[in-house]
């Protein structure tokens, strides 16, 4: 799964994003909690893949959403 520079639900739907989290369980980019649509968390919630990382250049960090956890790398 490639990873992508957009919020697949948000391309979907017309709606913009603020930072980009990429499910580290199926590859798939959505949006962070602040953006309108806060998809990645709710992906989290719906699928049970827990943790993200960020989809940002630069930026090396993991959440897990269970846990409440940050991690860098």
């Amino acid at each position: 799964h490639p990873k992508r520079k957009e919020c697949e639900d948000c391309v979907k739907i017309g709606a913009r994003w603020v930072h980009l989290r990429t499910c580290q369980q199926c590859g798939g980019t959505r949006c962070c909690d602040s953006s309108p649509n806060k998809h990645a968390s709710k992906h989290a919630h719906a699928s049970g893949h827990p943790v993200i990382a960020s989809g940002e250049d630069g930026e090396r960090w993991m959440y897990c959403y269970p846990d409440d956890a940050f991690a860098e790398y």
